[in-house]
């Protein structure tokens, strides 16, 4: 026998005695079901969602509550799916009919038909998803919870209600959702749900990428997401959708020679970087920045293991695993470029004793992002020697003493040509031109070089001198 909890604490939003007052006049039974229970139980904060569950029509009841609430909200109706939303108090609520679902073969898209609270909660991923909180004034807040969801959520174990096996074939987004709520909420997949997941991952190709990219940026965007990105390498999912990543994995020898597994140290850099930044695509960023030391790596006899030129070949890989997976191909993809190309840049520098042009050109090329591109680097240092820790760290420090010097006298981070190519044009009397391409380039070479400092009078001298170079002569009014 269940037994019984009640939760009406949980409901004392005003929205919910509307639908219960709605869900009583229309004489059916309505229920609140999902992520809400869930969250509210794991004391994860106010939802913004909430998804309620009508013995009857969802779409009957959703109008029924919009007529109740002081603004009568637009309801939006599905009607192929028999749902129904409208937003309320900054919340967006979704009200379906319980329903039973059989799915084909070729599709994750079920075939409906109404049902029971029970045939609804079976249709549900997970246990502890199936949770469900009576709204109707008899039994308001009572806990219905059939699969002993409520003990599931305490040993923070995520299992499917019925056999894994139908459960993740039926519909195999399921299969990513399980590893995203393990990596959102730090909960173990059960191991018959983690075989099952093992064995149905072919299931995968009926999935559009689309939906498999929102639940992997959610995976990214968890607090520690290495737990989400090796448990989809574990279970095989992660080779389907990125080959590139799972590639990096491995350690070759020869001669006694070894190189890290770039896999593993990929997944402790993402960890490293989320401690200290929720922007999703520099996230992305460290997860791709050693994408091309797989297709580049190999033995020279006098200095061991080299990955030459992987960061260029790894950023022209980013667009292609961006355009596969469908990810946006604008300004995003090209910051993610721009970091994976310049992610050796920093330390590079640090080798060459810090010189001040060297300095002036990282600056100048990372532009607005190198501030990202630091923390990128920082977060790369993943040796667990104290010592050499502590080194790498300090070099870091002292490059951004630097430079903070080099841009306090320079100016270089939003540069700007102190003379510009109209005051070229004016000067020798010429029209748009190569030359005029020849001495701004010159002119920024020569800042950048330290040769002139950034300002106007040193820049228009030095631009005289190389158009006389060039053979232009100054036009004199």
């Amino acid at each position: 026998m269940p037994k019984h909890h009640n939760y009406s604490k949980a409901l004392h939003h005003k929205i919910f005695r509307i639908i219960s007052e709605a869900a009583d006049e229309l004489g059916v039974d309505a229920y609140v079901i999902g992520g809400f229970v869930r969250d509210h139980i794991l004391e994860r904060g106010e939802p913004t969602d909430i998804d309620i569950v009508a013995v009857g029509s969802g779409i009957s009841l959703a109008e029924k509550v919009a007529e109740k609430l002081p603004n009568k909200p637009k309801v939006q109706v599905f009607k192929n799916f028999g749902t129904a939303m409208l937003r309320a108090f900054d919340m967006e609520i979704e009200f379906v009919g319980a329903r039973k679902e059989s799915y084909r073969q070729d599709s994750r898209k079920p075939i409906v038909e109404d049902g029971t609270l029970e045939d609804d909660q079976n249709r549900r991923d997970f246990t502890i998803n199936a949770l469900a909180l009576k709204l109707n004034a008899d039994g308001f807040g009572d806990l219905l919870d059939p699969f002993d969801g409520l003990s599931d959520l305490q040993k923070k174990i995520l299992k499917t209600p019925l056999d894994p096996d139908i459960t993740y074939s039926d519909d195999p987004l399921r299969m990513y959702r399980a590893i995203r709520f393990a990596s959102q909420l730090n909960f173990m997949i059960e191991e018959h749900s983690l075989k099952a997941i093992r064995r149905n991952q072919d299931r995968i190709k009926i999935i559009s990428k689309e939906r498999i990219i929102e639940e992997l940026n959610k995976i990214m965007l968890s607090p520690k997401p290495s737990k989400g990105l090796a448990l989809l390498f574990k279970t095989g999912l992660l080779r389907k959708i990125l080959p590139e990543l799972t590639a990096l994995q491995g350690i070759d020898e020869v001669e006694g020679q070894t190189h890290k597994d770039n896999f593993w140290h990929t997944l402790e850099v993402v960890d490293n970087i989320s401690e200290n930044t929720d922007n999703l695509w520099l996230r992305w960023a460290a997860l791709l920045h050693d994408i091309g030391k797989a297709p580049t790596k190999k033995f020279d006899k006098r200095v061991g293991w080299t990955f030459h030129g992987h960061e260029f070949l790894g950023a022209k890989m980013v667009f292609r695993i961006f355009k596969r997976l469908r990810l946006p191909l604008n300004e995003k993809m090209k910051y993610v470029q721009k970091l994976v190309l310049m992610s050796s840049r920093p330390i590079a520098i640090v080798d060459e004793s810090v010189t001040d042009s060297a300095v002036r050109r990282l600056v100048f090329d990372a532009g607005d992002d190198i501030e990202d591109l630091m923390t990128l680097c920082e977060a790369d240092i993943t040796t667990k020697n104290p010592k050499r820790f502590k080194k790498y760290h300090n070099n870091f420090r002292i490059v951004r003493e630097k430079m903070q010097e080099v841009e306090e006298r320079d100016h270089i981070r939003n540069f700007q040509p102190p003379v510009s190519g109209e005051e070229i044009m004016e000067t020798f009397g010429i029209k748009p031109s190569r030359e005029v391409g020849q001495i701004k380039d010159a002119i920024k070479e020569a800042i950048l070089e330290g040769d002139i400092p950034n300002e106007y009078e040193p820049a228009r001298d030095f631009m005289l001198k190389k158009g006389e170079e060039l053979g232009l002569k100054e036009v004199t009014s």
